[in-house]
């Protein structure tokens, strides 16, 4: 009996957490902020690394500016 219980109980349990209460409130809450746009926040912090990510991220405005112009050579 104390089995079926405990079964029971255990079951319900992982039924609960499974379900999201608001599924329509998921999709309103979710980021709208890009990767480029977090990036660019993070290199403005003043923790240690910060200023590698912007770095970083000038250096792929600089390799898209020169893709870019190769590809607008005849």
């Amino acid at each position: 009996m104390k089995r079926r219980l405990l079964v029971a109980v255990a079951a319900l349990g992982v039924a609960a957490c499974g379900q999201d209460a608001k599924p329509e409130a998921a999709a309103v809450d979710r980021d709208t902020l890009t990767r480029r746009q977090k990036d660019s926040i993070v290199s403005t912090l003043p923790i240690p690394g910060a200023s590698g990510v912007g770095d970083a991220l000038e250096a792929v405005d600089r390799a898209n500016a020169r893709a870019r112009q190769h590809d607008t050579i005849r």
